[in-house]
């Protein structure tokens, strides 16, 4: 089966108007894309942030008159023209298996490797450390540079018998990862029960769900731990640290990132008060701070 998408872009005022008056003509789906150049980052549970500009694209069957259409989105919304909108044809494919066959196996570090589920790892090399993911988690499979900064720390330690804090755990890869590099426990905290769905989810699948327990941030109680690792946001990076420094023992590595370059400055001074030997890498725009307790 093929498809008709047409798209347009506008400002976000207009977009719900938009958007019910498509769903009416019979679109199939909408979606919403930024149509600029504005990035949104970890909107809090239960919002739904939009771009200041949008490119608003929806589905219509293939049979759909395009004359028509045109004459009846103008008519229920009069400050579309008719020159705005662009139509393309869709034709159908298999869309999970296209997304899966673009995510291949990533090293990081010098044993540790991410690997989608439908791409078998080879056997026979004892010192590989697979994590394996669903493709579908888009953010949290080791493609964003924050995590690809995290998972690279982590591979750089001895994390034998080591308890670990992975606050802001989304999809568990980084605990999982920590686990199988040989941790002995990790506590996992994020604020969407969601996330925690997909780490515990994520950590059965790869065998070391009895290693993790899992936390909303008003159920954990902070008790030193060996390592941290927190790949979340410099805002909330900034305000968690006195909670961060009663969670590590001392001497305990921490990493944070999530932390565009420039924003660095500010929390090295903020964890100066409670961490020493801060380091900073730097991965494309994104940043991670690694140091240890004092």
């Amino acid at each position: 089966m093929a498809w008709i998408e047409l798209s347009l872009t506008i400002h976000s005022n207009e977009q719900q108007r938009i958007e019910l008056a498509l769903e009416d003509l019979g679109a199939l789906s909408v979606t919403l894309l930024d149509a600029e150049d504005h990035p949104i980052f970890e909107p809090a549970p239960g919002e739904t942030p939009v771009w200041p500009t949008i490119k608003l694209a929806a589905l219509f069957d293939i049979v759909v008159d395009r004359a028509g259409l045109v004459h009846a989105l103008t008519d229920l919304v009069p400050e579309i023209t008719p020159d705005q909108l662009e139509f393309r044809d869709v034709p159908d494919a298999d869309w999970v298996r296209a997304w899966m066959d673009t995510f291949q196996p990533m090293q990081f570090g010098r044993r540790l490797w991410i690997y989608p589920w439908n791409i078998e790892p080879p056997a026979g090399d004892g010192d590989v450390v697979v994590v394996r993911l669903d493709p579908g988690l888009a953010f949290g499979t080791g493609t964003h540079p924050t995590t690809a900064l995290c998972l690279e720390w982590l591979d750089g330690l001895d994390l034998h018998g080591k308890t670990l804090l992975d606050y802001g755990c989304g999809s568990g890869v980084l605990a999982i990862a920590a686990l199988k590099l040989g941790a002995a426990h990790v506590i996992g905290v994020d604020l969407d029960p969601q996330a925690l769905e997909a780490s515990r989810d994520n950590a059965e699948r790869n065998g070391v769900a009895d290693g993790l327990a899992l936390h909303l941030p008003q159920d954990y109680a902070s008790t030193p731990q060996d390592l941290l690792v927190a790949n979340i946001l410099a805002g909330p990076l900034g305000e968690l640290a006195p909670l961060f420094a009663q969670a590590c023992k001392p001497g305990a590595p921490f990493a944070l990132s999530g932390i565009l370059a420039g924003q660095h400055e500010e929390l090295l001074v903020r964890y100066g008060e409670w961490f020493e030997a801060l380091e900073v890498a730097q991965r494309e725009d994104w940043v991670r701070i690694s140091g240890r307790r004092r």
